[in-house]
């Protein structure tokens, strides 16, 4: 299934469980409208409710892969309301991410910048090229990245995260991938090959078995040491009476391999 949505700014390509969300405003580098974002949440609600789809990976066109939030929309209207709906919208596409049932991939072949390097961030994995480049330069025009920062933090260390935010230097993929904002780089003649490999392997898991795990780490993470085990216990006991557990079990001891229901 192909689908194009509000004038081509974001396209949708389906193929074996593999839903692929590119952003398509090449000329303005793919920068985060308002009407790209709620083409994004279209999506990503329709998503969450298709069992078919196994991954979702979010890619874009043309030379960057994602320059924020659309600063020339931002300044046309500078009022409060205006600013207030931006920000509500776009940490409601964040979070999004983080609670689709399925995982999300970011496939970044370019530049990702201030709210750019946080969608990279909201995405449970990113494989990048070698070539792209990080960054959270809203220091550098008077606009710290407060949003950005959050997601942005919870994969970088606070070190590194500071120096990002104080500064708005851009960082390589190489030293993306060290600091944790990546899970790795390859070549960008590689790259097409990495995510699609990346996305079979998830793609052959159980799928009830992948949302139940995705949503337990995330909600993990915020819990103090002795809930989180309490919380991962049940999860476990959950987990162990669905029928992909069985099957899995059953088809490891017996040498064969697991036919998944999502059960």
């Amino acid at each position: 299934m192909d689908t194009v949505t509000d004038d081509d700014i974001l396209l949708r390509t389906d193929k074996d469980g593999i839903a692929t969300l590119t952003l398509n405003r090449p000329d303005a580098r793919n920068a985060l409208s308002t009407g790209l974002m709620a083409a994004l949440q279209t999506e990503l609600d329709r998503i969450s409710a298709d069992t078919a789809v196994r991954v979702v990976v979010i890619d874009a066109n043309g030379p960057a892969f994602c320059a924020g939030h659309d600063l020339r929309e931002v300044r046309a209207a500078p009022q409060r309301e205006a600013y207030e709906y931006l920000f509500a919208q776009c940490s409601k596409l964040m979070l999004s991410i983080t609670r689709l049932p399925q995982p999300v991939i970011a496939k970044v072949h370019a530049t990702a910048t201030a709210a750019g390097c946080q969608l990279v961030s909201a995405c449970d994995l990113a494989i990048a090229a070698d070539t792209s480049k990080f960054a959270t330069p809203g220091v550098n025009i008077g606009l710290f990245c407060s949003t950005p920062m959050v997601a942005v933090s919870r994969n970088v260390g606070r070190k590194r995260m500071m120096e990002m935010l104080l500064t708005g230097e851009m960082m390589d993929a190489e030293a993306a991938a060290d600091a944790g904002l990546i899970n790795r780089a390859c070549p960008a003649a590689e790259l097409d090959d990495a995510v699609s490999d990346l996305c079979a392997t998830i793609a052959s898991k159980s799928p009830l078995t992948l949302k139940i795990g995705k949503e337990a780490f995330y909600r993990q993470l915020e819990m103090p040491l002795e809930d989180a085990y309490t919380y991962a216990s049940q999860v476990m006991v959950t987990n162990m009476l669905a029928r992909d557990a069985e099957e899995g079990i059953d088809a490891f001891l017996e040498k064969r391999s697991p036919e998944w229901r999502g059960e």
